[in-house]
């Protein structure tokens, strides 16, 4: 059931689809009343809408919102403040687990102050996929896929049966089972509809269209279905169940216009990295990017939503694709209704949201891409927008790289009983993995026929590669065996591994013992070649420094290779049976046989069966035996899953916020600080203080799994906060990984950060440049709040982050333009005061009074990147959960 508004501008009329009578809210109707919006995005479209529907005439969303979109088109930049309803909710396991550890405590909080438990159940459809779990740990062989599952439930038996218990004891909340596929997959295969409808509270059916928000940053994938949706923190994730608005500013919207068609031989992959690059260079962090012009009626919708996946990677909140033939095409051969796709078609032609080549709206700013002159990419070797072109990844190695890195000498190792030399560059991982790839039917067969040629002329890929393929879906897997392309991909080791994300989130399993030996004795920096979206340091794993994004095809091609040191267009991948050189253009397909394999081996009844019983699950899932109860019962013991203390004395009415005096620095940091530094995803080491906590409670090494498993319990993720062995505190000059000091002491981040709690000092993160880039991840703002840091202050944010940072009643502050840690002087021995928070305002002027080592004084001022009166509430309320608490239980 949605519930709507008033609708007092009278927007609300019916339309017949198939011969039923269906209300919807009328864009015409409302130009009536605020003037035309015919050449708004398509995106603005759909923020419209939203406002028509829950419009009552009040504060929250009355005709000044409306207004404001419609006037957009004037003067397309931000400013106005609106309150956003998203029709359902994504979550994956890693960001979900400690989501519905939120909803149980929240459950327990709202009854200790008298509230309604039930009150504390989503509002909006929720489905959680679990798919970040599965790691690499066996592969090449036809058993892998077996073996990880049974490895994958038996580390996380604590948590499947807490997701379990979740789905039986919510409403609106479902829970897909492990080794089903990749969220965004799921998500763009079967559960988006591209134009939602429920009963309202009135019970009438209402169409609307389909939206979401997701607690995975690439929940954006599904903008290539023409459904508005993109990553937020956990924290507001929780909050939009719990039928909160999101607060936002009404974004600026910048057109990408498409022309042409990619060359022969080009893949969406280099396409999407091309886009990344140019997007970058704009600048677009916190603005809707919406594509149009002629080239979009050449791209498939798996190649809109390869673009669409990555606009966490360009920066942008979203990458929009309008609903057209191709949309209605990629319905129909998913297995969605007849009925679903005829509303689809006519509610968004009767909305004006139905694209066509030669639709030009109003945009911000604007740029264009010819796809004929996008050429065969990777990029790297630690950000994704680095695209270098083929021809020139080998320079890398040989220049740019042995200035960052340092140059090592090859070290001798043993593999399968013969010797080889292991250097700089060399390939020990080469992955099909993640959402952004693996969902694309064009690039998972150009990889299966690259193979296909390779075993014919007798190739293998280098005894020292880690090869893996993870598959967004189980489709996939048929489309794969039908076509026989999967036997040739496990001839030569790219065997199915799982069904989840894998490599690209830190998932890639050990590599052999002597190959990792090999490389952390020699200081070697070893690569690796997947196509994923993400490349930072650390993430792939921690072996690896140099890690390449690529398309399917190029990661066997390089498998096939051994080293990014050369020149992969010109060295002979190997020789054939004849002893006769064996180039990358022997192996490339045509674009016509990547056709005529895919049209031959796809079709409707494959969805239709794999989403027959998408939650039933497996055996494995099926012997999960939960009850469903009102509150959940911990398990003290549990070292996955534990009540978080985010609402400890908790009380009715919140405490005014306190100024934050005598502030000393846990950590300053430089310039693209990601969440995956400030809380990462991948191992836990044994010598770091997560590995101590588990140590200390008789958890072995083997059982340690990864901080992204482990994010029900704070007390390990808290451990974790900034402690990726990648990162660069500059209090601890040229020491890499979470270390800081304590009167003068060199110590792991967290140690020093409890040793200041115990003296009371409150505690400040300062950084560069684009702090909090990267995935969606509430913990990042969670673990920073549990160290007792009460304010970041950085030059610039990443969107998500921000937002997560006040959900947990963290303090983002912003230098103002010109001034940074260097300009001011500001370091480890700083104490920091900032006053006045108990009346501060949104987008305030700040005044930061610094005290030196030596006593001298100084201040500045920064901006408050609180920036809406929504946002205010929260951070006054202490955090996000805290307020809908108190909301829910004084009704």
């Amino acid at each position: 059931m949605t519930k709507v508004g008033q609708d007092t501008l009278g927007t609300r009329t019916t339309m017949n689809v198939g011969g039923e009578t269906i209300a919807y809210y009328s864009l015409a109707k409302a130009a009536e009343a605020v003037g035309d919006v015919s050449r708004l995005p398509f995106s603005m479209k759909v923020l419209l809408e939203n406002m028509l529907r829950f419009e009552d005439g009040g504060f929250t969303v009355g005709k000044e919102h409306v207004q404001a979109i419609a006037d957009w088109q004037n003067n397309p930049a931000t400013g106005q403040e609106i309150q956003y309803r998203p029709a359902r909710v994504l979550l994956q396991d890693f960001t979900g687990v400690p989501c519905v550890v939120d909803l149980a405590a929240m459950r327990d909080a709202i009854s200790k102050l008298g509230g309604d438990t039930a009150k504390i159940n989503p509002q909006v459809p929720v489905n959680l996929v679990i798919d970040h779990s599965v790691m690499v740990d066996e592969f090449g062989h036809p058993k892998a896929f077996e073996q990880n599952v049974a490895l994958e439930y038996a580390r996380n038996a604590e948590r499947y049966d807490f997701l379990k218990w979740g789905s039986k004891s919510f409403e609106n909340f479902s829970a897909v089972p492990p080794g089903t596929g990749i969220c965004h997959q799921v998500n763009l295969e079967h559960i988006g509809r591209g134009v939602w409808s429920s009963k309202d509270q009135n019970g009438e059916m209402v169409a609307y269209p389909d939206t979401c928000v997701g607690t995975d940053s690439h929940t954006t994938m599904i903008n290539g279905l023409g459904v508005l949706g993109w990553g937020v923190g956990g924290i507001e994730a929780e909050a939009a169940m719990l039928g909160q608005p999101i607060s936002m500013l009404i974004p600026e919207v910048v057109g990408f216009k498409l022309t042409n068609k990619m060359a022969e031989g080009v893949t969406a992959t280099d396409l999407v990295l091309t886009c990344v690059q140019m997007l970058r260079e704009v600048g677009v962090v916190g603005r809707f990017v919406e594509f149009y012009g002629p080239g979009v009626s050449n791209l498939s919708l798996a190649d809109r939503a390869t673009i669409a996946n990555m606009a966490p990677e360009y920066g942008a909140t979203c990458g929009f694709f309008g609903i057209d033939d191709k949309t209605i095409e990629y319905l129909r051969l998913t297995g969605r209704s007849e009925d679903q796709i005829a509303l689809v078609e006519a509610y968004a032609k009767e909305q004006g949201m139905w694209f066509t080549p030669e639709n030009e709206p109003v945009f911000s700013n604007t740029l264009s891409l010819d796809m004929a002159k996008v050429v065969p990419s990777l990029a790297g070797p630690k950000r994704p927008q680095d695209k270098v072109a083929l021809p020139d990844v080998d320079e890398l190695f040989n220049g740019e790289l042995d200035t960052v890195y340092g140059k090592s000498a090859p070290a001798r190792v043993a593999v399968d009983g013969k010797d080889h030399d292991i250097g700089d560059g060399d390939v020990v991982i080469a992955a099909i993995t993640s959402c952004t790839n693996t969902s694309n039917p064009d690039v998972l067969i150009a990889a299966g026929l690259v193979a296909k040629k390779a075993v014919e002329k007798g190739l293998k890929p280098k005894p020292w590669v880690k090869t893996s393929l993870a598959p967004g879906s189980q489709v996939v897997t048929d489309y794969l065996e039908k076509s026989g392309l999967q036997d040739h991909l496990n001839e030569i080791g790219f065997d199915l591994v799982g069904y989840g994300c894998t490599t690209c989130i830190g998932n890639s399993g050990p590599l052999a013992p002597p190959i990792s030996k090999a490389i952390n004795g020699n200081d070697i920096v070893a690569a690796s070649v997947l196509s994923g979206n993400r490349n930072f340091e650390g993430r792939v794993s921690p072996d690896v420094r140099a890690n390449f994004l690529a398309s399917p095809p190029l990661v066997v091609a390089y498998a096939l290779l051994g080293t990014v040191t050369q020149d992969i267009t010109t060295t002979p991948i190997g020789q054939d049976q004849d002893g006769e050189d064996v180039m990358l253009a022997d192996l490339w397909p045509s674009n016509q046989e990547v056709y005529e394999h895919r049209v031959a081996n796809i079709d409707r009844q494959m969805f239709e069966t794999r989403y027959a019983d998408v939650y039933k699950g497996d055996e494995h899932w099926q012997a999960i035996n939960v009850e469903a109860s009102d509150t959940y019962r911990w398990n003290p013991t549990s070292t996955y899953v534990a009540s978080p203390p985010f609402f400890d004395g908790m009380e009715m009415t919140p405490a005014p916020v306190a100024d934050i005096t005598d502030a000393k620095p846990l950590a300053v940091l430089g310039d693209s600080v990601t969440t995956d530094h400030i809380s990462p995803a991948g191992s836990i080491k044994e010598d770091s203080p997560a590995g101590s906590y588990l140590n200390e409670r008789q958890v072995s090494k083997a059982d340690f799994n990864s901080y992204g498993s482990r994010r029900g319990n704070h007390e390990v993720m808290m451990r974790g906060t900034f402690a990726n062995i990648r990162i660069k505190n500059e209090m601890v000059p040229g020491v890499e990984g979470g270390f800081t000091t304590y009167k003068g002491e060199q110590m792991p981040i967290y140690d020093a950060a409890m040793k200041h709690k115990e003296d009371g000092t409150p505690l400040v993160v300062i950084g560069g440049k684009e702090y909090g880039t990267g995935s969606s991840r509430d913990w990042a703002a969670k673990g920073t709040i549990l160290l007792g840091v009460r304010a970041v202050l950085v030059e610039s944010y990443e969107r998500i982050h921000r937002s997560n940072l006040i959900g947990m009643g963290v303090l983002p502050l912003q230098f103002k333009e010109g001034d940074s840690r260097k300009t001011l002087g500001l370091g480890a021995d700083d104490t920091f005061s900032i006053k006045g928070l108990a009346d501060l305002k949104p987008g305030q002027d700040v005044e930061v009074e610094v005290t030196h080592e030596d006593g001298s004084k100084a201040n500045f001022t920064a901006l408050c990147r609180i920036d809406t009166a929504n946002e205010m509430e929260y951070y006054k309320h202490g955090g996000i959960l805290q307020y809908v608490i108190r909301g829910l239980a004084s009704e």
